[in-house]
């Protein structure tokens, strides 16, 4: 294993920040495979399977077994590890300026299309080459603003390289569930059969430009725009939900663990027999079909539904009460489908999302993504 520290914009005058950065397998060797965990800060699960799969690596490496390049990041998000209010962790959104840390993230696509007109050829490799030129000339002249910014930087800038990309987080109360582009579904069928997710959602365009897709979008659309010259897709990214922000375990760290080494021997980064892959708990979906769960008054919040229950159309999902009057509304299923995942709160607000049901016929448009 190799470390590295990346220096990133210190947050004040003497509170300087870094990322942690830790190699596996031969520098510059493919297939390379880019991990994170913990953008936002407060989603632990990710960073337990994070501490498993670095044994893991370390052990493969030792015996020989890596034949591509693996780069983890075991703690992706040093400004919100550190951000505290009156003794809860705020991990999710920066407390400077609100923004969401896993948002915002720069769309290179029009720069890039500048960069690479009238030199792609009929070489798809060389064209994937020249793109990731591309990418990594835009991602370098970004000037970030703040901090922030400048995380997300360092963090594109080690992502865009990598053909899979694995940002490892996780909801309030949830059962495994992932996020990819709709172009990525072959490509992490695998990986969501050997994870055990409950949902699979597919989006061309989430909105709000998150980090998956900074990676992964541009290479869809650069095909679009260029259909005359073969455009390999050159980076799947994914983002994988690993449960419930309180499911942090050994034994649930190192099931992901494992599940993320399956995977990666079935892309050939390490060497190994291919693991047998059992059938999966779901199939792929839009996530234009997922829809929300909303609270129909004020009042204490009783769920009626576990997470992972598959749902009717108008079956209840919870119960809200008043606390002074008694009064009783009921907060029902929008679509049928799976209820993966669920608020931890226990006290609601008219027109809050409660829960998230992965329904199979696309109905919303717009941002996808809750805040």
């Amino acid at each position: 294993m190799r470390t590295e520290q990346i220096a990133l914009a210190p947050l004040a005058p003497g509170a300087d920040l870094s990322l942690t950065v830790q190699r596996f397998g031969l520098e510059g060797a493919r297939p390379r495979i880019y991990v994170q965990a913990s953008l936002h800060a407060d989603e632990i699960p990710g960073m337990i399977a994070a501490h498993h799969l670095r044994e893991r690596l370390i052990a493969l490496e030792n015996d020989g077994r890596i034949k591509g390049e693996i780069v983890l990041v075991p703690s992706a998000n040093p400004i919100g590890l550190a951000q505290r209010v009156l003794g809860d962790h705020i991990g999710r959104f920066n407390l400077s300026d609100g923004i969401n840390f896993n948002r915002g993230y720069p769309d290179l696509m029009p720069k890039v299309t500048d960069r690479i007109d009238g030199k792609l050829t009929d070489d798809g490799e060389a064209n994937v080459q020249l793109i990731r030129e591309a990418l990594r000339a835009e991602c370098e002249a970004w000037e970030p603003s703040n901090p922030a910014e400048a995380m997300k930087k360092a963090l594109l800038g080690l992502a865009q390289e990598a053909d899979i990309v694995l940002d490892m987080h996780c909801d309030a109360e949830a059962v495994v569930h992932l996020y990819t582009h709709t172009r990525s579904e072959e490509a992490f069928a695998p990986l969501s059969a050997l994870i055990g997710a409950h949902a699979y959602l597919l989006a061309d365009v989430s909105g709000d430009e998150p980090f998956d897709e900074a990676c992964s979008r541009p290479w869809a659309e650069l095909a679009d725009r260029f259909p005359d010259h073969p455009i390999p897709f050159g980076c799947h990214s994914t983002t994988l939900e690993f449960r419930g922000e309180r499911d942090v375990s050994h034994e649930t760290g190192q099931a992901d663990a494992a599940a993320i080494v399956d995977y990666l021997i079935l892309r050939g980064a390490i060497a190994g027999e291919a693991p047998q892959v059992p059938e999966p708990l779901c199939r792929a979906t839009p996530l234009a079909a997922s829809e929300p769960v909303q609270a129909p008054a004020y009042g204490i919040l009783v769920f009626k539904a576990e997470i992972g229950a598959r749902v009717k159309v108008g079956d209840v999902i919870a119960d809200v009460i008043d606390p002074l009057t008694g009064a009783l509304a009921q907060a029902k299923a929008p679509c049928d489908g799976v209820m993966f995942a669920r608020i931890a709160q226990r006290f609601a607000t008219k027109g809050m999302r409660l829960a998230k049901v992965a329904g199979t016929t696309a109905k919303r448009t717009g941002k996808l993504l809750s805040a």
